[in-house]
C-alpha cells in the first residue's frame, strides 16, 4: 500500500479543461467566474484569436493563446490533450456562446473524456436559449438543429420533419440564406407557421420579427440582412402554455 502511494504521488495530475462561455455580443454579458478562470488557466484555445482578444484587452487577461478551429486538425487537438495530462489547465472559447453548441468543442471534449481529463463547464450565454426566451413560443418543449444544412437535399428532409414536429424548434442560418429559407420552410411547413427572427442579439443593433413566415418573409423582403441569425419556429400544434 505505501509503495502504491508513493507511485501515484509521484505522477503530475492532469490539468482540467474549461469550456467557457462567452458573449455572444455585449462584452457584458460574461460571469465573474469565467472571466476568473480565462485568467488562471495556463492557455486560452480560442476559435477565433481575433475576436478573442477584443475580450481578453477589455478584461485585462494576458493568459497565452493559441488558434483552436473546426478545422484545426487532429495534430493540434493531441497537442492540446497533451498539454493537458502534462498538468495544464486549458479554456476553451468558440467565437461567441457556448463551446461545443454547433461550434469547435465536442472533439476535444469526447477525447479528454475518454483519456479521463477533467472537463468542468463555465456555463454562461447561449444565442440559442436567449432567442427561444424572447419568442414568445412555447418554452416547455422544444429541439435544436442547429446550422441549416446547405445541401438541397438535408434541407428538405429537415423542413419534412419539422413539419409534423409538435415543439418549438431553434435554427442557426447565415445572413445571406435567410430569404431562401423563408421561402422554403412556407412552402413546406405552411405560410401561416409562426416564427421568431432573432438578429445580433444583444448588439447595438439587434432586431427581432415575429408573426407568421410569409409575414416575416414580407417583413424583410427588400432589405439587407446583416449579422447572426436565430430562427425559432413554432412547432405543427403549438401548445399555449399558462401565463402567471
Amino acid at each position: 500500500m505505501r509503495t502504491y502511494m508513493k507511485e501515484k504521488a509521484s505522477r503530475p495530475a492532469t490539468g482540467t479543461l474549461y469550456l467557457v462561455a462567452t458573449p455572444i455580443g455585449n462584452l457584458e454579458d460574461i460571469t465573474l467566474r469565467a472571466i476568473r478562470i480565462l485568467k488562471e488557466v495556463d492557455l486560452i484555445a480560442a476559435e477565433d484569436t481575433r475576436r478573442a482578444k477584443k475580450l481578453l484587452v477589455h478584461y485585462r487577461i494576458t493568459t497565452p493563446v493559441t488558434s483552436y478551429f473546426a478545422h484545426s486538425g487532429t495534430r493540434k487537438t493531441h497537442a492540446l490533450l497533451t498539454r493537458l495530462r502534462e498538468g495544464g489547465n486549458i479554456a476553451l472559447i468558440s467565437e461567441a456562446g457556448t463551446p461545443a453548441i454547433s461550434d469547435p468543442g465536442y472533439a476535444i471534449t469526447r477525447l479528454a473524456i475518454d483519456q479521463s481529463i477533467p472537463v468542468v463547464p463555465v456555463p454562461g450565454p447561449t444565442a440559442l436559449i436567449a432567442a427561444l426566451a424572447l419568442s414568445g413560443l412555447s418554452t416547455r418543449n422544444f429541439i435544436f438543429e442547429g446550422f441549416i444544412p446547405r445541401r438541397t437535399g438535408r434541407r428538405k428532409n429537415l423542413f419534412l420533419a419539422l413539419r409534423d414536429q409538435p415543439r418549438t424548434c431553434i435554427l442557426y442560418e447565415s445572413p445571406h440564406r435567410v430569404m431562401a429559407t423563408l421561402e422554403d420552410l412556407g412552402a413546406v411547413l405552411g405560410e401561416d407557421r409562426r416564427i421568431v427572427i432573432a438578429r445580433e442579439m444583444t448588439k447595438m443593433y439587434e432586431e427581432v420579427i415575429r408573426g407568421t413566415i410569409a409575414e416575416v418573409r414580407a417583413a424583410l423582403t427588400g432589405r439587407s440582412i446583416k449579422g447572426e441569425v436565430t430562427m425559432v419556429v413554432s412547432g405543427c400544434m403549438p401548445e399555449e402554455e399558462p401565463l402567471h
